[in-house]
């Protein structure tokens, strides 16, 4: 069987432990007993802490281990837990070196959400791709420059260091390593037991456009809010550039360096994110919004939705819309 060691720090999420230790402890079991065959067991699971003892979860409860990092004489596989405070960071310097003897040992490790940022503090992942809840992005960036993050992935393989992105992702990532370790025909069984859809591989559906203002240029804010209060209006960048009294050079220079991405880009996400609040909230056709969103090619504009949602528009409504009739609300960026 293949030995996984689930671990768990500070402030876990009991759910990035306890299901993947269902998903990968139910492997060859639950599909099996549906099936009317017999049980086969895949996974040696245990859970460790730092020092073996109980950690609690952002609602103070207690989560046993089996017991501490220094009892694993030898593991395969190491998930990392998600936690909910980044003060666990700070705290788990024992884990984070133990990691690291780990993986020069051959251990596969995988982070799943928050989790990958304790891979990010061993230094492993300098130089690859990692991904983590799209949340997220921005802080890990800033925290981790050596990282190629890819935020939009649900799942990023680099061998032996996986990761993946939000919190329910541990079910994704988990059925991931059943098709690693067991093949593609357990994966399928495993995923149709749980009622999960195969494959997953995109938070893009999920994201909301950040519009980062956490940067120290007053002017790219102003224009940024001009963006957000305009977004339908046909916009020159030249003449933008000057009303704000700038040169057209220097505004997408300074814009890109304080927000990460251009002017342009900023404009389509902006008129997304408006998309995306009135395919949820109202009836509109598609051809109205992307009116309403300052799109006259509404055939442009449904590229532009799908590069950023990874969904066609109908898609989108049927997925995050309740009710095709809803409520009509004003679009806001608050």
């Amino acid at each position: 069987m293949i030995k996984v060691t689930l671990l768990a720090l500070d402030h876990v999420l009991a759910s990035s432990v306890m299901g993947t230790m269902d998903i990968l402890g139910q492997t060859g079991a639950t599909w099996n007993c549906i099936a009317g065959q017999e049980e086969v067991s895949y996974f040696d699971i245990s859970i460790a802490t730092q020092d073996g003892k109980p950690v609690r979860t952002k609602h103070q409860t207690a989560l046993y281990p089996k017991g501490s990092i220094r009892d694993i004489d030898s593991t395969d596989l190491i998930v990392v837990s998600s936690f909910s405070d980044f003060r666990t960071l700070e705290t788990s310097g024992q884990a984070i070196e133990w990691l690291k003897e780990q993986y020069r040992q051959g251990t596969t490790l995988a982070g799943v959400c928050a989790g990958t940022y304790i891979l990010a503090e061993t230094g492993l992942l300098n130089g690859k791709t990692a991904t983590t809840h799209w949340g997220f992005a921005q802080d890990f960036k800033q925290r981790y420059p050596k990282i190629h993050l890819k935020p939009e992935k649900i799942i990023v393989d680099e061998g032996n260091l996986l990761c993946s992105g939000g919190c329910n992702s541990y079910i994704d990532l988990s059925i991931y390593l059943v098709e690693r370790y067991c093949g593609r025909h357990i994966a399928l069984e495993t995923s149709k037991a749980v009622l999960h859809d195969i494959g997953r591989n995109s938070q893009k559906p999920y994201c909301a456009f950040p519009f980062a203002k956490d940067h120290a240029d007053s002017k790219i804010k102003s224009i940024q809010q001009w963006f957000e209060k305009n977004y339908n209006r046909r916009v020159d960048l030249r003449e933008l550039s000057e009303k704000f009294g700038l040169s057209r050079r220097v505004f997408e220079r300074r814009f890109k360096k304080a927000t990460g991405i251009t002017p342009l880009v900023y404009l389509q996400r902006s008129r997304v994110e408006i998309a995306k609040t009135l395919l949820e909230q109202t009836s509109k056709t598609f051809n109205e919004i992307a009116y309403m969103a300052g799109y006259e090619d509404t055939r442009f504009f449904r590229k532009i939705f799908k590069k950023h949602t990874h969904l066609l528009p109908k898609e989108y409504r049927k997925k995050f819309c309740r009710d095709s009739h809803a409520k009509e609300r004003a679009p806001s960026f608050l």
